[in-house]
């Protein structure tokens, strides 16, 4: 199932965009009954190839639409690392530890995950609704499926200066690597769902992100530690209840993953909470506040290998498990053109409840329990703190600007307990990340954007580095289906 390609995953979903397409054109719109209300607004359905890359028309029959993005640019590094066509991000946009020159790159998903899907909404009662979503995300450039883990794979036993791109991630080759899921929707009662889906801090992360989690312009985008409670493999669980409740201007969420690492999760267990609510304050905008708490028990960190771990387990990989936990708080302002974000997360780790043997990874890895830690992270804190705004110059062209900070305390035991340098990983140390983008819709479904990112890492965090700061100017294409 890991290996699916995403060839066949675009021919079976084009082949039946072609069919819903087709059919829908030959249909005719039902009239309205006398007295009843106006239904919704909703795009006319494409009709021909000109329509579909023209207009707004979404790709839907009968309740059920194919969708999908294409995101494509271009990016230079002061120190960055090769194209890898296997990662999501395919490039390095943050500072990263194996960062090591000035380079132009192809960058894939600058903006946001190329991905191709399909969902369905299909009343079954008076108010209730069966729903479903179904999400294959890849790289424009490769067409290969997105997969964190097996790009650190191919990168075993590499020195850091000859690596290519390479990172841990929830999107590890499976042909759902976004989500896949099932489940019903009512108005009035919420929507309770099934499958793999986004954790509750990814939906918080996405929502109040000034830069709406883009790889190329957010360290919280690109970075999956804040959206994964500490670990990026769990931004995503694969078998997980969801449900969601909206009551007036209140709104409440819950999450529970079932099933174990067999069951293509990164954890044996996970639980998130969360509440929220709307202030509007009338003729002077809007108000949005949002609180969540997690727990993740037996959370994965994939790594790659060292070149004697490499020696002697090849075609493996390495992890550290904990027991992570955090909360959340999110508030966003919205005044006319202009919108207003800040977000904070407290990440506690310790070591897990399980400490973990011999298994199998999401990635369909093998990691041997030579290579696993289940005490690295034990005593580590993580506290991630951004803001930023996004301004509407018209309604085409949005100006986005963020900052972003981490700090991590110092968790050394032994000789280096309390330390604050670069003398190891699990020293007290920073990250920092400025970015600012320009987002132009210049069609109905495709926009133009520019940017950058500076980021770099001091002490702790800059432990094993080759260069504590990159820049990161991107410019690309997005087309939306």
């Amino acid at each position: 199932m890991k290996k699916f390609s995403v060839f066949r995953v675009m021919t079976l979903v084009l082949a039946g965009a072609t069919y819903v397409s087709a059919a829908l054109a030959a249909d005719t719109m039902p009239t309205k009954a006398p007295g009843s209300p106006s239904p919704p607004i909703v795009p006319a359905t494409c009709t021909d190839a000109v329509d579909f890359f023209t207009t707004s028309c979404p790709l839907s029959w009968n309740g059920i639409t194919v969708y999908g993005v294409v995101d494509a640019g271009v990016s230079w590094q002061s120190h960055g690392t090769r194209f890898n066509p296997s990662y999501g991000p395919g490039t390095e946009p943050l500072v990263s530890s194996n960062g090591n020159r000035a380079l132009w790159n192809i960058a894939p998903n600058g903006l946001s995950q190329s991905f191709i899907g399909i969902k369905g909404k299909e009343p079954f009662a008076p108010g209730w609704s069966f729903i479903f979503d179904l999400q294959a995300g890849f790289d424009p450039y490769s067409l290969q499926l997105a997969n964190g883990p097996k790009s650190q794979l191919e990168n075993n036993g590499i020195t850091a200066a000859n690596q290519s791109s390479n990172g841990d991630s929830s999107r590890a080759g499976q042909f759902y690597n976004g989500v896949g899921y099932a489940g019903i929707s009512s108005p009035t009662f919420g929507t309770l769902t099934v499958g793999r889906q986004n954790s509750l801090t990814l939906d918080g992360v996405i929502a109040y992100d000034p830069q709406a989690a883009s790889y190329a312009f957010s360290l919280i985008g690109y970075s999956g530690v804040t959206a994964g409670v500490g670990d990026t493999e769990d931004a995503r669980f694969s078998t997980a209840l969801k449900y969601r409740v909206d009551i007036g201007q209140f709104r409440a969420a819950a999450l529970y993953q079932f099933g174990g690492y067999q069951l293509n999760n990164a954890s044996t267990d996970a639980f998130q909470f969360q509440v929220g609510l709307d202030v509007p304050a009338g003729a002077y905008g809007k108000f949005s506040f949002d609180a969540i708490y997690s727990r993740v028990d037996d959370a994965v960190s994939s790594l790659l290998l060292t070149p004697a771990q490499n020696a002697a387990f090849p075609d493996t990989l390495a992890a550290r498990i904990s027991d992570d936990s955090s909360v959340m708080l999110l508030g966003k302002y919205t005044y006319g053109p202009v919108q207003l974000y800040g977000g904070y997360e407290y990440i506690s780790f310790a070591a897990p409840s399980n400490p973990q043997t011999t298994f199998t990874d999401i990635g369909g890895y093998t990691v041997v329990s030579a290579n696993i830690s289940n005490s690295f992270f034990d005593g580590r804190v993580i506290q991630v703190f951004w803001t930023g705004a996004k301004y509407a110059v018209t309604k085409d062209i949005d100006l986005i600007g963020a900052y972003y900070h981490v700090n991590q305390n110092s968790f050394a035991t032994g000789v280096n307990a309390g330390c604050s340098s670069t003398v190891s990983s699990q020293c007290a140390g920073t990250e920092d990340a400025l970015s600012f983008a320009v987002d132009w819709r210049f069609a109905k479904k495709f926009d133009a954007y520019a940017g950058f990112m500076y980021s770099q890492v001091n002490n702790g965090l800059a432990s094993g580095f080759l260069f504590n700061n990159t820049i990161n100017p991107t410019a690309g294409v997005r087309f939306r289906f």
